[in-house]
C-alpha cells in the first residue's frame, strides 16, 4: 500500500517542503524534529512514508503505536533500537545496562527512564555518526507510557547530531510527552483537492450539490473521501440524501471497514482476526498460528485486494480502525480460538509474557495456572517500569482465580498499581473486588489506605485527611514504616483542604503522626526521617494551621516538611498534594 494522491498526499505542498527541510536539516549535522497532529484518516502516514521516501541515504527507523501494545512497557524503543544494538557497546556501562532490562534482556531492578532516555539518545548518536538518522515514530498516541515518556525526553535532547525525528500523533490526545516540540498541525484537503481527490475515488459523475456536500462533510479528511463513497449507495450518491455528519466520520469509517471485512471469505477473515489480536504485529507468530487453524497463505489476497492489511516482516493494517473494528466484531468464542491459537505458536522463553496475555485471553471461567503466570509477567513488567503493563496483568490475573483469598490479594495489588498509574477509577473497580475477599487485617488497612488515597487524588475535598487519618493509625500496629508514609501524605491532605476547614487540621494530623509508634532507629526511610522531624515541627503548627488559607501558608507548611527531612512532595500524595 505505497502512498499515492489517493491515500492523503495530494498536493501538501508546504507540508511536504517542512518535511524536506527536517531530511536537509539532518544532512547537514543538525538535528530536526517535527510533531505531526491531526485527527484520524487526515495523511498522516502518507506524510510518513513520503518522508521514507525522500530519506535517501539515511538509517531508518520506525516506530509504530499499537493500541493492544499500550500496557507493554518499552514496546516502543524495542522498535526503535532493534536495527541500532549494533552500537550498544559504545554506550556507558549504566546506559547499557538500564537499555537491556527495559528492553527484557538483562534482569535487574526497574530501569531509570532518565538512563534508558540518555541510552537510546547515545544510540542515535552513534549511529549518526556513520550516516544520518531518521526515526518515524507513527500513531504516538498508542505507545506505551514508558517508550512516549522516553521519546519525548530524546526529542528534547538531541542537538548537533545528524538525527531527524518525525512524529505523528492523533488528535485529540491526552498524551503531553510531545507538547512544546516544533509541530505542524495537519488539517483537511483545501476544497479544490479534496473535490479532486472525491473525483478519483467515485467513478460515477456526481452532482455537484451531491459532490460539495460531501466535501463539506469530510471537511476534506482524504481517508474519509476515498473511503465513504463506497460505502454510499447509488441513490445516497445521485441524490445527496442520508449524509453523515462530520462527527460520525470514525465510527461510520469503522463501519465501513467491517462491511468490507465481511464480505470477505470464512480463512481470510479468521486470518485479519489473528493479525488483530496479535499485539507485536509479528508476522512469524500470525503465520504459525494460521498454518495450526488451516488457514492458508493465500487467505490473505482478498484482504490485500480489499487494501485492509499487508503482511510482510510485520503485519501493517490499512488504519488502525481496521485492526480494532475486526476485533471488536468477532465474537467471544473467535476471539478466545485466535489467542488460543497466538498462544501456541509464541516461544515462551523468548516472549513469556506475551504467551501469558494471549492464554489469559484464551481462557474460560477460572485459571489458577494462568493467572499465576500473569502474576510472574506483572512482576517482570515492574522490574521494567511498566506500571500499565503490571496493572493489567495483575487485574487479569484476578479475573482468573479461583481461590477467594487469592483473588483479593490480586485485586488489591492491581489496584494499587493502577492508582499509580494514573487509572483511579479502574482501581476502584478493583478495590470493590478486594472488598469482597476474605482478606487479612494488613490487607484491609492498605485497602483503606488506596480508598482514602483515590478519594483525596479525585476531590481534594475537606473530607480526604480523616480517612488517610483513620488508615494511618490502623496501620500502626501492623506496618509503622507504612502507617508512617500515610501520616505524611494525611497532613498533605490537610494542608490542601484546610482552607476548606476540613477535619483533622494540619496540626491534629501532626500530632497523630508525633505520636505513632517509632520504627527502628537505623531506618532511614522517609516516614522515620518525618517522625523525627516532626517532633519539632508540630509545636510550630498551629499558627501554620492560621496560616494556611492562603497560598503563601501551603507553601510555608511543605517547607516545613522539607525541614522535617522530606523532598516537597515525598509520599505516594504528597506528590501530587503539596505541588
Amino acid at each position: 500500500m505505497t502512498a499515492t494522491p489517493a491515500s492523503g498526499l495530494l498536493d501538501r505542498i508546504s507540508e511536504r517542503e517542512l518535511l524536506d527541510g527536517v531530511l536537509a536539516r539532518a544532512r547537514e549535522g543538525q538535528s530536526a524534529v517535527l510533531v505531526i497532529r491531526g485527527e484520524a484518516g487526515i495523511g498522516k502516514t502518507a506524510l510518513v512514508r513520503y518522508t521514507a521516501r525522500r530519506a535517501s541515504g539515511f538509517r531508518v527507523a520506525q516506530v509504530t503505536g499499537v493500541e493492544a501494545e499500550m500496557e507493554l512497557p518499552f514496546a516502543g524503543i524495542h522498535q526503535l533500537c532493534a536495527p541500532l544494538l549494533d552500537h550498544l557497546d559504545s554506550l556507558p556501562q549504566p546506559q547499557r545496562h538500564a537499555l537491556n532490562v527495559a528492553l527484557g534482556v538483562a534482569a535487574g531492578d526497574a530501569p531509570e527512564r532518565f538512563l534508558v532516555g540518555l541510552a537510546v539518545l547515545g544510540l542515535l548518536s552513534a549511529a549518526a555518526d556513520e550516516r544520518p538518522q531518521l526515526c518515524l515514530v507513527e500513531d504516538a498516541q498508542w505507545l506505551d507510557a514508558a517508550s512516549g515518556t522516553v521519546l519525548g525526553f530524546v526529542a528534547r535532547r538531541v542537538l548537533a547530531e545528524s538525527v531527524a525525528i518525525v512524529v505523528t500523533v492523533r488528535d485529540p490526545t491526552t498524551r503531553q510527552e510531545f507538547d512544546g516540540l516544533p509541530e505542524m498541525l495537519l488539517h483537511g484537503l483545501p476544497e479544490e483537492d479534496a473535490r479532486t481527490l472525491l473525483m478519483r475515488a467515485v467513478p460515477i459523475r456526481l452532482d455537484d450539490r451531491v459532490r460539495d456536500r460531501i466535501v463539506g462533510e469530510t471537511r476534506g479528511n482524504p481517508l474519509a473521501l476515498v473511503d465513504l463513497p463506497r460505502s454510499m449507495s447509488p441513490s445516497e450518491l445521485e441524490g445527496g440524501f442520508g449524509l453523515l455528519s462530520a462527527s460520525d466520520l470514525p465510527r461510520h469509517i469503522e463501519g465501513h471497514y467491517l462491511r468490507r471485512a465481511g464480505e470477505l471469505p470464512e480463512a481470510t477473515r479468521r486470518l485479519l482476526l489473528l493479525a488483530a489480536a496479535e499485539p507485536i504485529g509479528d508476522a512469524t507468530i500470525v503465520w504459525r498460528a494460521a498454518s495450526s487453524l488451516g488457514v492458508e497463505r493465500s487467505s490473505l489476497a482478498p484482504a490485500e485486494d480489499a487494501q485492509l492489511v499487508e503482511i510482510g516482516t510485520r503485519v501493517r493494517f490499512r488504519h488502525p480502525l481496521v485492526r480494532s473494528a475486526i476485533y471488536r466484531a468477532a465474537s467471544s468464542s473467535d476471539r478466545r480460538a485466535a489467542h488460543r491459537a497466538l498462544a501456541e505458536a509464541t516461544d515462551p522463553d523468548t516472549e513469556p509474557d506475551h504467551l501469558a496475555w494471549h492464554r489469559a485471553h484464551a481462557a474460560v471461567g477460572v485459571d489458577e495456572d494462568v493467572a499465576a503466570e500473569l502474576e510472574r509477567s506483572a512482576e517482570r513488567a515492574r522490574g521494567r517500569g511498566g506500571a500499565a503493563a503490571a496493572a493489567a496483568f495483575l487485574a487479569h490475573a484476578a479475573e482468573l482465580t479461583p481461590d477467594p483469598a487469592k483473588r483479593g490479594r490480586r485485586a488489591l495489588a492491581a489496584a494499587q498499581v493502577k492508582f499509580h498509574a494514573g487509572a483511579s477509577d479502574a482501581a476502584l473497580e478493583l478495590l470493590a473486588t478486594a472488598d469482597l475477599a476474605p482478606l487479612d487485617e494488613l490487607q484491609r488497612a492498605r485497602l483503606d489506605r488506596l480508598r482514602a488515597q483515590i478519594s483525596f487524588e479525585r476531590t481534594r475535598g475537606s473530607d480526604a485527611p480523616a480517612p488517610l487519618l483513620a488508615a494511618a493509625r490502623r496501620l500502626e500496629p501492623l506496618d509503622p514504616a507504612l502507617a508512617r508514609e500515610t501520616h505524611l501524605e494525611a497532613i498533605a491532605a490537610a494542608m490542601f483542604a484546610g482552607r476548606l476547614g476540613g477535619t483533622p487540621d494540619v496540626h491534629e494530623a501532626a500530632e497523630a503522626a508525633r505520636v505513632a509508634p517509632a520504627n527502628r532507629p537505623a531506618s532511614r526511610r522517609t516516614g522515620d526521617q518525618v517522625h523525627r522531624g516532626l517532633r519539632g515541627w508540630s509545636a510550630a503548627a498551629p499558627a501554620r494551621a492560621r496560616c494556611i488559607h492562603s497560598r503563601r501558608g501551603i507553601d510555608r507548611a511543605r517547607g516545613a516538611l522539607v525541614v522535617a527531612g522530606v523532598p516537597a512532595g515525598a509520599g505516594s500524595l504528597g506528590r501530587r498534594a503539596v505541588a
